[in-house]
């Protein structure tokens, strides 16, 4: 799955979840929305994403934002020089 799409899918889940708990128990809960949403906004400027660097350390996702899919086969290595 790739890492875009897996961050996605857990701000949806932060945001619906913490609008949830605000509703029914307590208001603190929106801090959560303000902190994914501001998050989203800085990561759209920046590029940088916490959740990315965790989700490459732990080997979840694909290809990432500048990354090119290579349709499931991996690139050769690029050749280091003349063999002898």
């Amino acid at each position: 799955m790739r890492t875009q799409l897996i961050i996605r899918r857990v701000a949806g889940t932060l945001i619906l979840s913490s609008l949830l708990l605000a509703r029914y128990h307590s208001r603190h809960w929106l801090w959560i929305t303000a902190f994914v949403g501001l998050n989203l906004l800085q990561s759209s400027f920046t590029n940088f994403c916490p959740l990315e660097i965790l989700l490459k350390r732990f080997g979840a996702g694909g290809y990432c934002a500048g990354e090119e899919k290579s349709g499931g086969h991996t690139r050769p290595p690029e050749n280091q020089g003349p063999t002898p």
